[in-house]
Parts: C-alpha cells; structure tokens; sequence
C-alpha cells in the first residue's frame, strides 16, 4: 500500500505530533508499506530527500512556540505526489499542510485520514486572552477542517469526547500513539543512573518524583511545586527534566515557595538519551488536563515507573488506581498517595512491574496495525 502522511510538524522538532508520525511511519514501513511524508522545511527553502517533500516555510513561534506556517510550495511536490498515486492520504496537522492533503486524496480519488492531535482551546493563551473567544474559535476551525475528511482519527476518548460537543459529524476512531517501549524499557545500568545522580546531588533517601515534558504553562508544572511544598514532612525530591517558556517562573516560584533543596531542574535533555532519565525517578508526576494523550505518561509506563497524575479523561486505559498508580484530585490525595508509596515498598514494586507490563498495548507494532485497518476500510469504502 502507498500512504501520504502530510504534516506541519516533523524533525527536528520533539513533540507528540512529531512522535506520533514518525513511529506510525516506522510502523508501516515494517510491514512492507511504502510511506512518503509531506511536511514544512525547517527554513525557506523547499526541497526533497529520501521520499520526505519539505515545504519552505517561516518561523511562527509568536502565535505559539515551535510552530511555522508555508510560504510556497512548488508544484513539482503535489505533481509528483499525485502521480505517485497513494492509495490513502493521512494528515496530522489542520493548517499548513491540511489543503495539499485534500487536494492529493481528491484527484487520486483516495480516503483522506486525519488525526486530531490538539486540544486547541487548552492553547488559545497564546494569541487569544479571551477563554470563550478562543474555544470558540477552537471549535469552529475543528468544524471546518474535519468536515473535509473521510475518517477521524483521536489518540483517546478524552479527544473523542471533545469533538462530539464541538458537533464534529464524522466518524471518529480511537488510535492510541505507539511508541519504542524498547527505548524507554532499557536499563541504563547502575553507574550511569549513579553518577547522573551525583551530577543533581540526588543520592539522598528520598523519594524521587520525576517529571519530564516541555516547561510551558499548560502543562500546570506549578501546580507539582505547590504539591511538593505541601508534602513538606515527607522524605520526598522533585525532578523537573526538560525546558521551556515558564522555566523562569518555576524557578522563581521554587524560591517563593522556600523549596530550593527539594525540586531539581536538570535542564534540556536530549531526545536520544530521554528514555534513560526516566530510570532516576521512583513515581512519575504530572499535573497537566490539556493532554490528548499524554505520550510521557507511556514512557514513564514502559521505564517501570509507578504513576501519579492529576485526573484526566485521557488517563482511560493508562491508569488503574491501585494497579499502576493513582489519578489524584486534590492535594490531600496526592499526599496520601505519596505516603503509602513510602511506607510500603512491595505495593512500589508490584505496581512498577504493572506499569511495564501495561505498556505493551502501546507499541509501534499494533499502532500500525490499527491503523491499516482502518486504512482497508475507507479504501473499500471508496471502491464501492
């Protein structure tokens, strides 16, 4: 089968999109497929290798960070692309990228597939101070764009849930995002844990709260400070691994909340060695509600982490309560959570062993799979 992925966000970006494409295109091409991705060039320039077709394009980090818009796209790209003929177009991004994809899957008379990534209204912040404006708009766009489409893809019911009270009418299929369980699952070995702890003067009895992921305000990171200044009798450390616009703000924070010997910033990781950072914690934190999936909590999964997350829609499927962690609601349960996790070491350990076994319905291989699936069912859909 011959698949287009289209989309805005590609390397060397790190997010979830990204994430998301890369591994489904890993996935497929495993199974024999043959996959060419339409995406915006890292600068102005337009050109092509290895069947990846990057449009020139600039740099819109003021509307929302990391984020770029095309300026041309040459006609060779899309002519090319059609006479490819691909049997089944799949786009990931609703802006840049989105007309091309309807307009290759409408002359190779072709299903257009798209997953919705982006719960836009957690986002509008950064170019709309007005929170009903913005969800306004979040879902008008989410109308426009997905009415264009054959078939809806979402990485939870938490998204699902959210384009029926946009009054999104096509269907919608849940596509968990897989990931490399294997990068993740990897002991780094005691000496580099040891000294990488030493580095971030960690080698104390506490237990280790780790948190990875951008430093950005809708993941509500100060909302772990306010947590770990409450758990203040309690032996515990946060670790904060990565960067971001609010990193400041944490900081200063930290200082107002007079919890400098608890919390640990590491700083920007690199994303080949992210998976080992994983091993320095004892329980994975997160406070965000703006996830649609959430592809650390999975990480954190595979790496053999015990959870405890701020409750969220797209937790379903990911953490049992009392299985492999907990979903807190307040700063009572996380606290209570945190001191049971201290005082009974077994229940950490059956729990860690849960979240890897866990993890495994995640993998790039069934991601794929889904995916053909419903890949085989639009294209028959268009037959008939």
């Amino acid at each position: 089968m011959k698949i287009l992925i289209t989309t805005d966000l590609y390397k060397p970006t790190v997010n979830g999109v990204v994430i998301s494409v890369l591994n489904l295109k890993k996935g497929l091409e495993d199974k024999g497929h043959e996959v060419r991705i339409l995406t915006l060039s890292p600068g102005c320039r337009s050109f092509s290798k290895n069947g990846v077709y990057l449009i020139g394009s600039i740099n819109t980090s003021v509307i929302y960070p990391g984020t770029r818009i095309k300026i041309h796209c040459p006609h060779s790209f899309i002519d090319e692309l059609i006479s490819w003929h691909p049997d089944v177009v799949h786009s990931q991004c609703e802006f840049s990228t989105f007309g091309f994809a309807c307009r290759i899957a409408r002359e190779c008379n072709a299903p257009l597939v798209h997953t919705y990534h982006t719960v836009y209204e957690d986002y509008t912040h950064y170019f709309c101070p007005i929170k009903p404006l913005g969800r306004f708009i979040a879902a008008f766009l989410t109308r426009y764009y997905l009415k264009r489409t054959d078939a809806v893809v979402t990485p939870s019911l938490k998204v699902t849930k959210l384009l029926r009270r946009y009054k999104v009418k096509k269907p919608v299929t849940i596509i968990p995002t897989g990931i490399n369980l294997h990068s993740f699952s990897k002991d780094p070995g005691q000496k580099w844990i040891g000294e990488t702890l030493r580095s971030f003067d960690l080698t104390g009895p506490e237990l280790r709260m780790i948190y990875i992921g951008r430093l950005a305000k809708e993941k509500n990171i100060q909302e772990l400070l306010q947590l770990t200044a409450a758990c203040s009798d309690l032996p515990v450390k946060l670790v904060i691994v990565g960067d971001g616009p609010v990193k400041n703000g944490l900081v200063n924070l930290v200082k107002k909340l007079h919890i400098e010997d608890r919390v640990v910033f590491t700083g920007m990781v690199s994303p080949k060695s992210i998976g080992r950072y994983y091993h320095l914690g004892d329980v994975f934190v997160n406070a965000s509600n703006s996830e649609t999936q959430g592809l650390t909590y999975i990480e954190a999964m595979a790496a053999g982490l015990p959870m405890l997350c701020k409750k969220d829609n797209c937790l379903e499927g990911i953490i049992e309560d009392g299985v492999n962690g907990w979903q807190y609601e307040n700063a009572e349960d996380f606290k209570a959570h945190l001191e049971t996790l201290i005082d009974n070491m077994d229940l950490k350990r059956r729990m860690a062993s849960n979240s890897s076994l866990m993890s495994h319905k995640f993998s790039i291989e069934g991601f794929a799979e889904s995916a053909l699936k419903l890949y085989m069912e639009k294209i028959n859909k268009k037959n008939r």
